[in-house]
């Protein structure tokens, strides 16, 4: 695990701190700008394995103008800025490694515009997925990027997440159009025009995407909605071992059938989410799939998987069009980690995530598999296959030194074996601080010096988020 060593731990004195709090509350009132041990605790700390690192204070911006003047009162003090929105990150992006101020996007949650005539929708940064859902969903349009957790847009922004849907719909980069964004000298800048095409200068958008609060906050995102589909289907088919899976997606994507989600649930977690869910699917490597289109295309791209399935040993064909029963499948895969957890209670979670070219993905998938049973280790794994991303959820008792120790070289092999496969250390859970450590093996030191280079010309006084990602020069190592 990351830490941060002490004589590199920069913090505002007490003094500093107090006249910053100070100028906040004159800005925003006492009641928007909280320091109580809980609160900051809370913002301190995401769904991560990584210990609390707590802020000094917490604010709540009710408007864009109000998220600037934030910012220029941290950039008078040089104080840290750490943006955060549902607190379900998972490699510590949203540790306050410097202390500073967390800037929680709460009060932001309003839909401020949408097209359907040119399928896109303006929000602000606090909106979450399920609350955009049910805006979206009277109007016939939806947006596809499932994460699974309710997040925040802005910090799926944040992270460039994706999800179960990305193998049909594209992650955060195909689907955001533009942001306003409040940069280090608390300008408010609009990355890009709503038009679908562009040429203009360099791409904004996109350098945000990804720059989990690194570059500037994050305040509004413009983002492509899709119509939502006449009919969709959820299918379910168990496999005898995790490379017939893995093999039968690689046949289903060379046979271009356009499937919207297709998952793989090693045997450990079928059982789990069967405890936890009261299901009773076959405890086997197996696949959730759905599909979208018109009833006739579903229909046939139902029955053209079902024969690929079979091709590969799959076993257990089921999909169906109701809708109750696709929401139940669906709701246990998102459940999935609880369920895990739910293996060996009174543990903590380590969940990490890595993605390789699909050419790679049975050999890589099995490999990790296999690394778990030999060193007695509980974990599941779940996989995006479609798109060559797989997480690992592995169980640790804190409590004992070797067991952590474990989890930790586990998760060291679990990211070079991908990153020797020519894959990457995170596909969609980001890097933070928690896999810093990896940026230079897979990006190469010129491509990191690049990244440094390309935060200082943004946040010369490194304010936001500092500690993270490429200006994670900071960390050592356990």
């Amino acid at each position: 695990m990351a830490t941060v060593t002490s004589e590199q731990h920069r913090r505002l004195s007490d003094a500093a701190t107090e006249q910053l709090l100070d100028d906040l509350r004159g800005l925003l009132g006492a009641d928007r700008v909280l320091t109580g041990r809980d609160v900051r605790d809370q913002h301190g700390v995401d769904e991560s394995f990584h210990p609390i690192a707590a802020p000094d204070a917490v604010v709540y911006p009710a408007s864009t103008e109000e998220a600037a003047a934030i910012v220029g009162v941290c950039a008078r003090h040089r104080a840290p800025i750490v943006p955060f929105g549902a607190g379900t990150s998972l490699e510590g992006h949203v540790s306050a490694l410097q202390g500073g101020v967390s800037v929680d996007m709460r009060e932001m949650n309003r839909v401020l515009r949408l097209s359907v005539d040119d399928l896109d929708v303006t929000v602000q940064a606090g909106v979450t997925r399920k609350q955009l859902d049910q805006v979206l969903r009277a109007e016939g349009v939806f947006f596809p990027v499932d994460p699974g957790a309710d997040a925040t847009l802005g910090g799926m922004v944040a992270t460039g997440a994706s999800g179960t849907t990305t193998v049909r719909y594209g992650a955060m980069r195909e689907n955001v159009l533009s942001l306003v964004v409040v940069t280090a000298d608390g300008q408010v800048v609009r990355t890009r025009s709503r038009a679908r095409k562009s040429s203009a200068g360099y791409d904004l958008t996109r350098l945000f995407i990804g720059s989990e609060g690194t570059l500037g906050l994050v305040c509004e995102v413009t983002l492509r909605v899709q119509p939502t589909p006449e009919a969709m289907s959820a299918a379910v088919c168990a496999f005898p071992t995790l490379r017939d899976a893995v093999d039968c997606v690689l046949s289903v994507s060379q046979n271009a059938i356009p499937v919207a989600r297709i998952e793989l649930l090693d045997e450990m977690l079928i059982e789990a989410i069967n405890r936890h869910n009261d299901l009773d699917h076959a405890v086997a490597p197996t696949l959730f799939l759905e599909f979208h289109g018109t009833p006739d295309e579903v229909a046939a791209q139902a029955q053209e998987t079902e024969q690929i399935t079979a091709e590969h040993g799959g076993t257990g064909f089921q999909w169906a069009t109701d809708e109750a029963q696709r929401r139940r499948m669906w709701d246990a895969r998102h459940h999935a980690y609880d369920a895990t957890r739910a293996l060996r209670p009174g543990t903590s979670a380590l969940t990490t995530d890595v993605a390789v070219p699909v050419s790679a993905l049975a050999d890589t998938i099995i490999r990790t598999r296999a690394d778990l049973d030999e060193h007695g280790l509980t974990g599941s794994i779940l996989g995006h296959v479609g798109d060559g991303n797989f997480h690992v959820t592995l169980l640790i008792d804190r409590d004992d030194p070797a067991d952590v120790a474990r989890g930790m070289e586990f998760h060291d092999r679990v990211v070079r074996g991908a990153l020797e496969a020519g894959g990457t250390c995170t596909g969609e859970h980001g890097v933070g601080y928690g896999k810093a450590t990896y940026l230079e093996l897979e990006h190469g030191a010129a491509g990191v010096r690049m990244m440094r280079a390309i935060k200082h010309a943004l946040d010369p006084d490194d304010i936001f988020n500092p500690g993270k990602i490429a200006g994670a020069a900071v960390l050592a190592d356990d």
